[in-house]
């Protein structure tokens, strides 16, 4: 017998019935011309919409013209430090608020020193309103109520105090 001649096997190969390279193929074509006609159809698209097109409304805009408010900013950075100058001028100088009435402005630092002198106003207390001021709060440990006119307690204070102490073994149980 021949030696170069091998016996064919039916196990090795590959299998021509797991994929179908003509439908993969037929599916690729198919792809790429919808995607081809859609650039068409869009093209054409865009060329009738230029050509209806009304140029008339675009040439009779006047680009310098004012628009209404709101308005951009044409220089924010110098617009920023006029507004701060100006309120540096408003709380650091002197000027009348109402000249009939006598009414001044004083520098805010001037303000606060005389404020600071002179202290808040308040409305005064009536004798009930002293009387009822009696307020209940909690207290340290929580246990209770305290009213706050009331010096606190020992046992408040002291937590080894509140803890129970530990009972005496008794006699004679051993275990």
């Amino acid at each position: 017998m021949d030696e170069t001649k091998h016996t064919p096997n039916p196990g090795i190969g590959h299998e021509t019935s797991d994929i179908n390279v003509w439908a993969i193929g037929k599916f690729a074509i198919g792809l790429v011309a919808i995607c081809v006609i859609s650039i068409l159809l869009l093209l054409g698209l865009f060329k009738f919409f230029q050509s209806r097109e009304d140029t008339s409304v675009a040439t009779t805009i006047q680009p310098r013209a004012i628009f209404p408010q709101p308005q951009l900013q044409q220089t924010p950075v110098l617009d920023l430090k006029a507004i701060r100058a100006e309120e540096e001028l408003y709380l650091t100088t002197y000027a009348w608020v109402d000249q009939p009435k006598g009414v001044v402005r004083i520098p805010i630092a001037q303000a606060i020193d005389i404020l600071a002198k002179r202290g808040l106003p308040s409305r005064p207390q009536s004798a009930a309103e002293i009387a009822g001021s009696e307020v209940s709060v909690p207290t340290e440990s929580g246990l209770g109520v305290k009213a706050m006119h009331e010096e606190p307690r020992e046992a408040a204070e002291s937590p080894a105090a509140a803890e129970p102490k530990p009972a005496a073994p008794k006699e004679g149980h051993s275990k």
